[in-house]
C-alpha cells in the first residue's frame, strides 16, 4: 500500500469533510466543522480496530504529520511482532472511576444519580472511545443534539464530561487541553451559552407577589402554606420539604439547615419572620413526625406536585416555578427594591459571595442584616395591591 499520501500543506487546505488516507493504515478524519483528527486502522482475524492518534493542530499537544506518521509506524511494529494491542482505557472505564471517587462527596442519591444519568444517557457516544483519542469535536458532536433543546443539562454534561477527561489526565491517561473546557474552544463551535435559552425557572414578576400571597392566605391547605413559608424564607424546594422541627429555635427566631442537606454543603441560617414563624406554630399543631412539612403519607414529606398546584393556583401568571418564585422573584426586589448590600442579599440566598480568599477571611454569616431584609420582604408581600 502507498504511503505519504498527504502532506502538511494539503492538510491545512482540506475543508471538506471525509476520511483521507496516508496509506498504509494511517488516517485523517476532517470533521464538518472543521476539526481534524488522525486514526490508524488494522485487521486482525477479520475484526476491523480503529485506533486513535489525536487532533491535528489541536490543544497544547497537538499531532503533526510527521508524528502520526511515527505513530502509526510504532503500532506497525507491534503488530509485526505479533503483539496484542490495547487501545487503553475508554472513557466509560474512566467515568466509572470518577463516579466511584466521586461518591463520598455527593450530597445525597439523587445527586449521584444525576451524575450517572447525564453521563450514561447523553455522554453515551464517547464511552466506547479509548480516552485518549477523544477530541473536541467528539465532545461537540455529543453535545449538540442537546446543546439548544436542554441547554441547563447540556451544560452541566459538558462539565461532567470535562471532570472525567481531568480524572484521565491527572492519572497520565490523557494529554494535552480538556476538550470538553468551554474556554478551550467548544465557545467557538457551540452557540454561546448566554445566548442560549438557559432553562431558567420561570419567576413572577414582584409587582405581582403581593397579589399572588393574598391568593395563597385564602386557602386552608398545607400546601398554599408551605408555599408561603418557602417564599417568605427565599430557600430552595428541597430544603424546606426536608425541614425537620429539631432546626427550629422558636426563641431565637432560626431556622438552621445543616450542611448536608444544602446545595453548597455549608450550614446556613434563616431568620424567620414574625408570618413564618407563624406557620411553623400552625404546623406544629398538626405534627405527626419530626418533619415539620409532611404529605398525606405519614413521614413522608409533602410533593413537589402539591406546591406546584398551590403555587399557580394562586399566581396571576401560571407558568411560574418554585424555585423562580422563591429565589428569583426575591432577588429581584431586594436589588431593584431596596438598598441593602448586594452580599446580604446573596448570602441570604445561601450564595457564596466572593472569591475564596474572602470566603476564608468573612466567617460571619451576617444573620441581623439578613433579618432586617427579610422583615422588609415579608412587609412588602403583605401589602395589599
Amino acid at each position: 500500500m502507498a504511503k505519504h499520501k498527504l502532506s502538511e500543506t494539503r492538510i491545512r487546505t482540506l475543508i471538506k469533510a471525509g476520511i483521507y488516507s496516508d496509506g498504509d493504515g494511517l488516517f485523517l478524519r476532517v470533521r464538518a466543522t472543521g476539526s481534524k483528527q488522525w486514526f490508524f486502522i488494522y485487521k486482525r482475524q477479520g475484526k476491523r480496530t480503529e485506533i486513535g492518534l489525536g487532533g491535528y493542530g489541536q490543544g497544547t499537544a497537538p499531532v503533526s504529520l510527521s508524528l502520526a506518521r511515527d505513530k502509526a509506524e510504532a503500532i506497525r511494529e507491534r503488530l509485526a511482532r505479533g503483539e496484542e494491542l490495547s487501545k487503553g482505557k475508554t472513557f466509560l472505564d474512566i467515568m466509572d472511576d470518577v463516579i466511584s471517587v466521586k461518591e463520598s462527596s455527593f450530597r445525597n442519591e439523587k445527586h449521584k444519580a444525576q451524575w450517572r444519568m447525564t453521563l450514561d444517557k447523553y455522554a453515551a457516544p464517547l464511552h466506547k472511545k479509548p480516552i485518549a483519542s477523544i477530541t473536541r469535536d467528539d465532545v461537540v458532536e455529543c453535545l449538540k443534539p442537546i446543546w439548544t433543546k436542554i441547554p441547563e443539562t447540556a451544560d452541566r454534561t459538558r462539565m461532567r464530561i470535562a471532570a472525567v477527561i481531568d480524572h484521565a489526565k491527572a492519572r497520565g491517561l490523557y494529554a494535552g487541553d480538556n476538550p470538553a473546557d468551554w474556554r478551550g474552544g467548544l465557545k467557538e463551535l457551540l452557540p454561546a451559552k448566554n445566548k442560549l435559552s438557559r432553562g431558567h425557572h420561570a419567576a413572577l414578576d414582584y409587582h405581582l407577589a403581593p397579589q399572588m400571597m393574598t391568593e395563597l392566605r385564602k386557602s386552608n391547605g398545607i400546601a398554599a402554606l408551605v408555599v408561603e413559608f418557602l417564599i417568605l424564607c427565599g430557600s430552595r424546594v428541597g430544603e424546606v420539604s426536608g425541614a425537620v422541627w429539631s432546626e427550629v429555635d422558636f426563641e431565637e427566631r432560626i431556622w438552621t439547615i445543616p450542611a448536608e442537606r444544602m446545595k453548597a454543603g455549608k450550614q446556613h441560617r434563616v431568620p424567620l419572620t414574625d408570618r413564618a414563624i407563624a406557620i411553623l406554630k400552625i404546623m406544629k399543631e398538626r405534627a405527626t413526625s419530626s418533619l415539620i412539612f409532611e404529605g398525606e403519607k405519614a413521614g413522608s414529606p409533602i410533593s413537589d406536585t402539591s406546591l406546584t398546584k398551590a403555587l399557580r393556583r394562586a399566581s396571576p401568571d401560571k407558568s411560574v416555578t418554585l424555585h423562580g418564585t422563591a429565589r428569583s422573584t426575591f432577588r429581584d426586589w431586594a436589588g431593584d427594591e431596596t438598598m441593602h448590600a448586594r452580599d446580604i442579599i446573596e448570602t441570604a440566598l445561601a450564595h457564596s459571595v466572593g472569591d475564596a480568599t474572602e470566603q476564608a477571611y468573612r466567617r460571619k454569616d451576617a444573620l441581623e442584616k439578613r433579618r432586617l431584609l427579610m422583615n422588609e420582604w415579608a412587609a412588602f408581600l403583605s401589602e395589599v395591591k
